[in-house]
């Protein structure tokens, strides 16, 4: 049953995680967390010449919020912070090859992190 509801992509990323992690030097991080199924994430983000040099992340969650985190650091890592911040759940989705109806709400996690990472990141240069 459960590589029936996911897909080998969602399977993969959940077994053999990619940049999963803290990073103890990180130059911003962004965390993210849905109360109503108690899963929470925290990106961290190596920032070079304004591109994501390193991204690592730590998720606490389902099989979907650890593969979602998984893949938005694939989606993110060697972008510029400005096309990085242009990452959307939906690319998230895209790039698994889909989630279930009732786990979509994973990959919102994913950006919203992304995104707040990327916001700090900008707020501590200011």
């Amino acid at each position: 049953m459960f590589c029936e509801i996911f897909t080998d992509t969602v399977i993969e990323h959940f077994m053999c995680p990619r940049n999963a992690g803290s990073m103890t030097d990180a130059d911003s991080e962004g965390s993210s967390g849905d109360p109503d199924c108690g899963d929470s994430l925290t990106i961290y983000l190596k920032v070079k010449d304004n591109v994501i040099e390193d991204i690592s992340f730590m998720v606490f969650g389902c099989v979907a919020a650890v593969a979602t985190s998984s893949m938005t650091t694939e989606l993110a890592k060697g972008k510029t912070l400005e096309d990085a911040s242009k990452v959307t759940d939906q690319d998230i989705v895209d790039a698994l090859g889909g989630l279930p109806e009732n786990k979509l709400h994973c990959s919102v996690l994913g950006e919203s992190a992304l995104k707040q990472a990327i916001q700090n990141y900008y707020a501590k240069k200011a």
